[in-house]
Order: C-alpha cells, then structure tokens, then sequence
C-alpha cells in the first residue's frame, strides 16, 4: 500500500486540528494510502519540539523552508497564519508535494491566483480546508438539494457570529492585523459560509456591502493559543486594520438571493455558524452549534402534516456515520478535520480531483474581495470584474 509522509506547518489550534485528524484516520477509515505523521515544523524550538512529542510527530523542524525540500516528505500541511500561505504552499509544489492548505488561501486574491498556477503547473494534488463542508448534516443538505427537494433555489441565509474579541482590552493577536490575515470577520468566518453557500447553491453574480471595525486599538499580544490570549497590563496599544463585522447581500448565478452576516462582536454567540437555503418546494437549514442536527421542510408532505422536521444526522446512512459510532452517538467539530483529511488521502492515492481545491480558495477570495471594494465604494460590484 502507498504512503504518504506528512509535514505539517504549525502546531497551536490549527495544528493539533489536523495533528488529531491524520492520527485518526486508520483507526476509523479504510484508506487507500498509509499516513505518517513525518514531521511538524514551528519557528520556535522549545514549542515545536514539545508539540512533536504531545502531537504524535516523529520529529520537528524550526524552518518550513528546509521542511518542504525534503526528500522524505510527500505532503505539506499550512496550518501557519495566512501570510505565510501563499510562500509555503508555493515552495511545496515546486519541490513536488502535494499541498493542503488552511483557509483563507491567501491574503488577497492576486496571491491566490499564483498558489493555484503554481499547484497545476507542478501537477501536485491540492486542496483548502474549509472543513465545515465535512459536517455530515451538511453533506445530506446537498444531497437534498441536488436531488430537486427544494425545487428552485431563491433564497441564501448565512451568517457566523462569535464574541470573543467584544472586550476592548482584547489583545491585538494575529486576526485582527491587516499583513497577517488579510481580512478580518469576513475572510476569518464569511469565508466559510461563502463557501457553504457556493457548495450548496453555486457561484455568486454580484454583491454589496458594509463593514465596521469598533474597537480602533488593542494591547499588542503576549501570547495566543487558539481564540485565546493575554497582554501585560501596561502593555502599549496598536491599530486594528481589518473588519470586527461586515455584512452583505448578494445575487447568485441562478438567481437566487443571498443575505450574510459575520462578526466577532455577537455577545453569547461562540462559534454560531448557520445557512438556510430556501426553494420554491422547501428548505434546509443548519447551525453548526447542533452540528448533528438538519432542519428539512418539503412542501410535498401531507396538507396540515407540514412543517419543518428535524433530522438527526448521525444514523450509519447519513455522510460518514458508518465510520463512526451506533446510530444516535454523535460527533464533534474535530471529525470534520477528519473527513476532509480522508477524501484528500484518498485523491491523492487513487489519483482523483481533490474538493474542494485551490480553485475554490480562488473563488472565495474572489468575494470576500468583492465584498470589501463593494464597502469602499458603497455599491454593488459584479464578481466578474475581478
């Protein structure tokens, strides 16, 4: 059997996200390659060093470069923040490994257009993490949806609302700096409902919107790990330069309409990611905070008999289920790393497209830009022309 050896690029949230998936997928799938966690890579030795041990790697490096030119590596994994994408991920492919990498792709979308030249042009398998598509309750969403349950498509709602940054005395961490994530609520949680809705209705036509940054400066960062962080009581203050929320409208490639939502500023929400998609015969909506859960109503049922229905996602039918526990047992947000690290796994040994891919990276990076020159100009802007 094939094996591929991973390397992964960071080792705080994201990393043991994905440090987690690779260790479970022989234990609960039947993959078609054999995973080894080869080797993490961190700028910080003493960090990186006790993260190969606590994360299962079989050894580390200080320096992503010499990382990806290894001969004994085959795959890299980006976890590191978005600046450091668009390098990594170039250098990977031009040294002949394939490629998974965190969202948003890239900065920007001119950059995001290089990564997926430079991944076709070296022939590699590439694929972005949006991992909220691997929820098996959206899986049968698009099932129903693709099926014509819901008849024609009109309406999209989404939004992802968090509140972890709402106390001004937050520390300025790497998501709320312009040169290190790029774009703020929206390209940090939009960009994972912009994707839901292109995988569960298609392309977007055109879109407008505003955007707002409350809290103008912040203590500058201590330390962060995941959502959390803490700065010196005297510690001085620097800009935030990105969006604490925006929201937007838009109009989609088969006509429907589609109202949006994201921010960090939504006090009690912590991690609330929520789409409905409305047709002419139906709806599907979902909230990531029952993540095993999928609300369906169908205009076919029996008059009187009509309403929505709640779906528990977790029976051996359902996406996925079958690899996991007796009907009813549910799962969690890190079984969603799970299964797109296994249908990457399985592109790559059998030699099948990847989804999604760096294209759809592109295409989201092509809105969220979209979205923000649509606040700037305080108009509606075409996704076309970009």
């Amino acid at each position: 059997m094939k094996e591929l050896n991973f390397g992964l690029v960071g080792y705080k949230f994201m990393g043991k996200a994905h440090s987690n998936a690779l260790a479970r997928l022989g234990m609960f799938f039947d993959c078609d390659a054999v995973v080894n966690k080869k080797c993490i890579c961190g700028r910080d030795e003493e960090w990186v060093a006790q993260a190969a041990v606590k994360l299962g790697w079989e050894g580390y490096e200080t320096s992503w470069e010499k990382l990806v030119s290894r001969k004994d590596i085959d795959v890299i994994d980006i976890t590191a923040p978005s600046n450091m994408h668009k390098s990594i991920a170039i250098a990977a492919a031009e040294n002949g490994k394939h490629v998974f990498c965190e969202k948003p792709l890239a900065l920007n979308l001119a950059d995001a257009r290089e990564m997926l030249e430079t991944v076709k042009r070296a022939g590699v398998k590439h694929q972005i993490g949006f991992n909220y598509r691997f929820a098996p309750a959206i899986q049968l969403a698009k099932q129903i949806i693709d099926a014509g349950k819901l008849g024609a498509i009109r309406h999209v709602r989404a939004s992802y609302l968090q509140d972890f940054i709402t106390d001004p005395e937050f520390p300025l961490v790497w998501r709320l700096q312009k040169s290190i994530c790029g774009s703020g609520s929206l390209g940090d949680l939009g960009a994972h409902f912009i994707d839901l809705s292109r995988f569960l209705v298609g392309d977007f036509k055109s879109v407008m919107g505003i955007q707002k940054t409350f809290i103008k400066s912040r203590p500058l960062v201590e330390r962060m790990e995941g959502l959390t962080a803490n700065a010196r009581a005297d510690a001085p203050r620097g800009e935030v330069d990105v969006d604490d929320g925006t929201v937007f409208i838009s109009e989609f490639e088969n006509g429907a309409l589609g109202v949006f939502e994201a921010t960090r500023f939504s006090a009690g929400h912590k991690n609330d990611l929520f789409i409905e998609v409305s047709g002419d015969r139906g709806s599907v909506r979902f909230s990531f905070e029952r993540m095993n859960e999928l609300q369906f109503y169908s205009a076919d049922d029996e008059e009187g008999l009509q309403g929505f229905r709640l779906i528990q996602a977790s029976e051996g039918g359902h996406p996925y289920m079958s690899h996991w526990w007796p009907v009813g047992h549910v799962i969690g947000y890190e079984h969603t790393f799970v299964h797109e690290m296994y249908e990457f796994v399985q592109a790559i040994a059998n030699d099948t497209p990847t989804c999604p891919d760096f294209s759809d990276g592109v295409e989201c990076s092509r809105i969220i830009e979209a979205v923000e020159l649509s606040a700037q100009r305080r108009a509606m802007v075409d996704i076309a022309a970009l």
